[in-house]
């Protein structure tokens, strides 16, 4: 198991949390996605995933959602 911490930004709710969780949960191999919303800022995504994932695939799966992936 290997666990990434993303930053994405422009979240400020549960439904903005909601969405990045599905977008994210979707990709293959995706255990759990865990968000420590911050309002309004940049809030921390955590992914465990079978395998370290692509950073361009997690970038897809959060614009998907509408939001936008921090590097």
């Amino acid at each position: 198991m290997t666990t990434q911490v993303f930053k994405v930004a422009g979240m400020t709710c549960g439904h903005c949390v909601a969405s990045v969780t599905e977008e994210i949960t979707a990709i293959d191999g995706v255990a759990e996605v865990r968000i420590e919303l911050v309002p309004g800022e940049v809030s921390d995504v955590t992914v465990d995933s079978e395998a370290p994932l692509d950073v361009e695939l997690v970038r897809a799966a959060v614009d998907e959602a509408g939001y936008d992936l921090v590097v």
